[in-house]
Protein backbone atom coordinates (compact mmCIF):
# COMPACT_ATOMS: atom_id res chain seq x y z
CA UNK A 1 0.00 0.00 0.00
CA UNK A 2 1.36 3.38 -1.01
CA UNK A 3 1.58 6.03 1.68
CA UNK A 4 2.24 9.70 1.08
CA UNK A 5 3.06 11.81 4.13
CA UNK A 6 3.14 15.58 3.85
CA UNK A 7 4.99 17.96 6.16
CA UNK A 8 6.08 21.58 6.26
CA UNK A 9 2.76 23.38 6.51
CA UNK A 10 2.08 26.15 8.98
CA UNK A 11 1.27 29.80 9.48
CA UNK A 12 3.17 32.37 7.42
CA UNK A 13 2.74 36.07 6.76
CA UNK A 14 1.84 37.36 3.30
CA UNK A 15 4.94 37.56 1.16
CA UNK A 16 6.61 34.77 3.08
CA UNK A 17 7.78 31.32 2.00
CA UNK A 18 7.22 27.72 2.96
CA UNK A 19 8.53 24.43 1.64
CA UNK A 20 6.28 21.41 1.73
CA UNK A 21 7.68 17.89 1.63
CA UNK A 22 5.99 14.63 0.68
CA UNK A 23 7.65 11.38 1.70
CA UNK A 24 6.48 8.26 -0.12
CA UNK A 25 6.54 4.81 1.45
CA UNK A 26 7.83 3.25 -1.73
CA UNK A 27 9.89 4.26 -4.72
CA UNK A 28 8.49 7.38 -6.35
CA UNK A 29 10.23 6.27 -9.50
CA UNK A 30 7.37 3.84 -10.00
CA UNK A 31 4.93 6.72 -10.44
CA UNK A 32 4.69 8.48 -13.77
CA UNK A 33 3.62 11.69 -12.08
CA UNK A 34 3.51 13.27 -8.66
CA UNK A 35 1.92 16.52 -7.66
CA UNK A 36 0.37 18.85 -5.16
CA UNK A 37 -3.28 19.78 -4.89
CA UNK A 38 -4.99 22.14 -2.49
CA UNK A 39 -8.45 22.78 -1.17
CA UNK A 40 -9.62 25.90 0.58
CA UNK A 41 -12.83 26.02 2.64
CA UNK A 42 -15.85 26.29 0.38
CA UNK A 43 -13.79 25.91 -2.79
CA UNK A 44 -13.11 23.11 -5.25
CA UNK A 45 -9.90 21.16 -5.05
CA UNK A 46 -7.21 22.62 -7.31
CA UNK A 47 -4.25 20.78 -8.79
CA UNK A 48 -1.48 23.36 -8.36
CA UNK A 49 1.63 21.56 -9.61
CA UNK A 50 2.74 18.27 -11.17
CA UNK A 51 6.06 16.69 -12.05
CA UNK A 52 6.68 13.59 -14.15
CA UNK A 53 9.37 10.96 -13.77
CA UNK A 54 11.22 12.76 -16.55
CA UNK A 55 11.10 16.08 -14.71
CA UNK A 56 8.43 17.80 -16.79
CA UNK A 57 6.39 20.23 -14.68
CA UNK A 58 3.06 22.00 -14.88
CA UNK A 59 1.60 24.73 -12.69
CA UNK A 60 -1.79 26.26 -12.16
CA UNK A 61 -1.95 29.86 -13.38
CA UNK A 62 -2.67 30.98 -9.83
CA UNK A 63 0.78 29.84 -8.62
CA UNK A 64 2.93 30.11 -11.74
CA UNK A 65 6.13 32.02 -11.04
CA UNK A 66 5.74 31.66 -7.27
CA UNK A 67 5.70 27.90 -6.62
CA UNK A 68 8.27 25.31 -7.68
CA UNK A 69 7.79 21.55 -7.58
CA UNK A 70 10.78 19.21 -7.45
CA UNK A 71 11.52 15.58 -6.68
CA UNK A 72 14.41 13.65 -5.16
CA UNK A 73 14.11 10.05 -6.33
CA UNK A 74 16.91 8.89 -4.03
CA UNK A 75 14.94 10.14 -1.01
CA UNK A 76 11.52 9.20 -2.41
CA UNK A 77 10.43 12.75 -1.68
CA UNK A 78 8.64 15.48 -3.58
CA UNK A 79 8.81 19.13 -2.60
CA UNK A 80 6.77 22.25 -3.18
CA UNK A 81 8.64 25.49 -2.64
CA UNK A 82 6.13 28.30 -2.16
CA UNK A 83 7.30 31.90 -2.35
CA UNK A 84 5.50 35.24 -2.27
CA UNK A 85 2.59 33.62 -0.48
CA UNK A 86 -0.79 35.32 -0.54
CA UNK A 87 -3.82 34.96 1.76
CA UNK A 88 -5.62 33.20 -1.09
CA UNK A 89 -3.01 30.43 -0.94
CA UNK A 90 -4.50 29.39 2.39
CA UNK A 91 -5.67 25.78 2.03
CA UNK A 92 -5.00 22.19 2.92
CA UNK A 93 -2.28 20.94 0.59
CA UNK A 94 -2.26 17.32 -0.54
CA UNK A 95 0.51 15.29 -2.13
CA UNK A 96 -0.59 13.10 -5.03
CA UNK A 97 0.90 10.30 -7.12
CA UNK A 98 -0.14 8.08 -9.98
CA UNK A 99 0.23 6.92 -13.53
CA UNK A 100 -1.64 9.84 -15.06
CA UNK A 101 -0.51 13.41 -14.61
CA UNK A 102 -3.89 14.97 -13.91
CA UNK A 103 -5.75 12.02 -12.38
CA UNK A 104 -3.90 10.89 -9.25
CA UNK A 105 -4.25 7.38 -7.87
CA UNK A 106 -2.97 8.18 -4.38
CA UNK A 107 -3.42 11.06 -1.97
CA UNK A 108 -1.74 12.04 1.26
CA UNK A 109 -3.60 13.17 4.38
CA UNK A 110 -2.85 16.84 3.77
CA UNK A 111 -1.03 19.63 5.55
CA UNK A 112 -2.54 23.01 6.45
CA UNK A 113 -1.03 26.19 5.04
CA UNK A 114 -2.33 29.47 6.42
CA UNK A 115 -1.21 32.81 5.04
CA UNK A 116 -2.23 35.62 7.35
CA UNK A 117 -0.85 38.66 9.10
Amino acid sequence: QVQLVESGGGLVQPGGSLRLSCAASGSIGSFYAMGWSRQAPGKQRELVATITSGGSTTYANSVKGRFTISRDNAKNTVYLQMNSLKPEDTAVYYCTAGQKRFIPDYWGQGTQVTVSS
